[in-house]
C-alpha cells in the first residue's frame, strides 16, 4: 500500500487529547524514552522509566514538551496485491475535489 498527501502537525490541543487516550504506562514511557536516540542498555531504559513513574506517582503525566503528532491527509491511496505471472492487482484511489474517491485499476 502507498499513501500520498500533505502531512500537517497536530495542534498542541490535538496532541494532548490523543496523549490522554494512551495507557498510563505508554504516557510514562514517552517521558522516559527519547525516541530513536541510542540507549546505553535495557537496564538504563528501565531505570529511566522507574524514575519517571516515581515522579508522577498520584498524578497524571502531562504531555512531554517534545511529544506531538502528525496527520496525513490522504489524496492518493494505492493498493497492490501479488498475483502469479506478474499480473498483479493495482488499485488507485484518488480524492476528488468534492471529497469523494475515484478508483482506477492500474496495469502492473
Amino acid at each position: 500500500m502507498r499513501v500520498a498527501g500533505p502531512v500537517v502537525r497536530l495542534t498542541k490541543e490535538e496532541s494532548e487529547a490523543y496523549f490522554r487516550t494512551r495507557p498510563r504506562e505508554s504516557r510514562l514511557a514517552a517521558w522516559a524514552s527519547r525516541q530513536s536516540e541510542v540507549v546505553q542498555s535495557r537496564a538504563a531504559l528501565e531505570e529511566a522509566y522507574a524514575r519517571v513513574a516515581a515522579r508522577f506517582v498520584g498524578t497524571e503525566p502531562p504531555l512531554p514538551p517534545s511529544w506531538g503528532g502528525m496527520r496525513l491527509e490522504p489524496e492518493v491511496i494505492e493498493f497492490w496485491h501479488h498475483r502469479e505471472n506478474r499480473l498483479h492487482d493495482r488499485l488507485r484511489y484518488t480524492r476528488e475535489p468534492d471529497g469523494t474517491w475515484r478508483m482506477e485499476r492500474l496495469a502492473p
